[in-house]
């Protein structure tokens, strides 16, 4: 998101959460999200392929929509007048694409896509099969078979995306398709904006409709919460649960919210625009961890590269925590000071905390709750230790390779879960051992300190695996960081 994009979306914020009434809010709130998805893609060397992601986001949202929608309702009228309101959604869906579509005859207006849409009966075919697709889904909605095979293919497609080799084979056969060159494609060509923070959304609505957690949603809620576009690109995960209630809640924009919000814009625009944007001129990367030699000109770069990514990451969240205040939607908070915790249990407590509670509610406890149920006589088969083990260090490598299948970003997971195991056992080990330091506060806060600058260049360490391409390179400024 450029400062150009932002500044259209406050002046269309203010302007949605101050006058659009309570009946027209939802219509405005899914064809500005809608809308906003298509401007935000970006250029796609593929032919179309800028417009064919965005609808293929809009068409998965609706399939998974289909298929998590509840049964029929007992009450007739409330039946009907569902159907009827899903019906205005889905033709307004449909009838957005087509406009978007036909702008490539506006010339020069042309497009709000990066380039020209494809030809309009491409598009009405796209939309008929999809809306086949849909209504086939909703003949099956809430059967477990089908929500497990939607959720699989969510996550094939992730593993697609995320793979330098198969991101790359899909490129090559999108061009075969499109009668282009395919010795020039690549892994960047599938820039599929937003979908991970897409998919989470998706399968978490997948998941809650399977255990029974899922809130009955209209066609036009399930949307705005996919899409919803200050949280699109980057996040903060919601919850549908939490988000619907504000969605449903009246709002009208007032000067206190204004302000709330406003500040709040202000200091991710801040963070974002001048602070991420001067750390990353100086920030560590691959050519400089080549070219620098010195080592504590080396421990610079790394320093600037901990705070840029801080400040990029939770600079968005701000600005979107903003832009949603406008509009009436209390997104969650996403960070809350990691470098300031003491231990890494805490880091990731408080870093990109939606992703680490989505892991925890989906992952992390589901898998460690089914290895101790795994019984031989009255006791669990493995030790507690060994399952707080696979638990933490599968749940970090999961988040590792959500940036991208490479080794780099495994050693880092499996970086932070090793970490948090280690804790986990000091942490059982010295609580009694060090009770003690409670009697005499200036011992502890001096232990405190040293805690929270331990952990922080555990953390700081750990960006080099991140920020550097190969587990060479990598590793070697491991060692020139050391004196090595």
């Amino acid at each position: 998101m450029s400062l150009s994009h932002l500044l259209v979306f406050v002046i269309l914020s203010l302007v949605l959460g101050r006058i659009a009434s309570a009946r027209w809010r939802g219509r405005f709130l899914l064809a500005a999200s809608g809308l906003a998805m298509y401007w935000l893609q970006p250029a796609i060397p593929i032919r179309h392929l800028d417009f064919w992601l965005p609808t293929a986001t809009l068409a998965l949202s609706v399939l998974v929509w289909a298929s998590t929608a509840p049964g029929v309702e007992v009450d007739e009228d409330k039946r009907c007048l569902q159907q009827r309101q899903n019906r205005i959604t889905a033709l307004t869906l449909g009838g957005l694409v087509l406009v978007i579509a036909l702008l490539r005859y506006t010339q020069p207006l042309c497009c709000l896509t990066p380039t020209i849409p494809p030809a309009v009966h491409q598009v009405l075919l796209a939309l008929a099969l999809a809306a086949g697709i849909g209504w086939a889904a909703r003949r099956i909605s809430g059967r477990r078979p089908w929500l497990h095979a939607l959720t699989l293919f969510l996550l094939a497609a992730f593993v697609v995306l995320k793979s330098e080799f198969l991101a790359q084979a899909a490129s090559s056969g999108l061009r075969l398709l499109n009668g282009q060159p395919t010795a020039t494609a690549s892994a960047l060509d599938l820039r599929w904006l937003g979908f991970s923070y897409v998919a989470f959304r998706l399968i978490h609505s997948l998941r809650d409709r399977l255990d029974g957690r899922l809130p009955e949603l209209s066609l036009e809620e399930f949307i705005i919460y996919i899409l919803f576009f200050p949280a699109f690109t980057a996040g903060p995960i919601d919850r549908v649960q939490r988000f619907i209630q504000d969605l449903r809640r009246p709002f009208r924009l007032g000067l206190e919210d204004a302000l709330a919000a406003g500040r709040r814009l202000l200091i991710g625009v801040f963070n974002k625009f001048v602070l991420a944007d001067f750390l990353a001129i100086i920030a560590l990367n691959a050519v400089n961890a080549t070219q620098a030699h010195a080592t504590g000109w080396l421990w610079i770069l790394l320093y600037a590269y901990a705070f840029r990514i801080y400040f990029d990451f939770a600079g968005y969240t701000d600005i979107a925590i903003g832009l949603g205040g406008l509009l009436g939607i209390r997104l969650p908070e996403n960070f809350d000071h990691p470098y300031q915790k003491p231990n890494p249990t805490l880091f990731w407590n408080s870093w990109h905390m939606t992703l680490a509670q989505w892991l925890r509610g989906y992952y992390f406890n589901p898998l460690t709750r089914s290895l101790r149920m795994i019984k031989q006589g009255q006791s669990s088969l493995l030790p507690l230790p060994l399952i707080i083990f696979i638990g933490q260090v599968t749940t970090m490598l999961f988040i590792g390779l959500w940036h991208g299948l490479t080794w780099n970003f495994a050693i880092w997971g499996l970086w932070h879960g090793l970490g948090l195991f280690i804790h986990n056992r000091y942490a059982d080990w010295s609580r009694p051992r060090l009770a003690w330091l409670d009697e005499r506060p200036g011992l502890k806060r001096l232990s405190e300190l040293g805690s929270v600058l331990l952990n922080f260049h555990f953390v700081t360490l750990g960006w080099v695996w991140f920020a550097l391409p190969t587990p060479a390179l990598a590793w070697q400024t491991l060692l020139k960081l050391f004196g090595g």
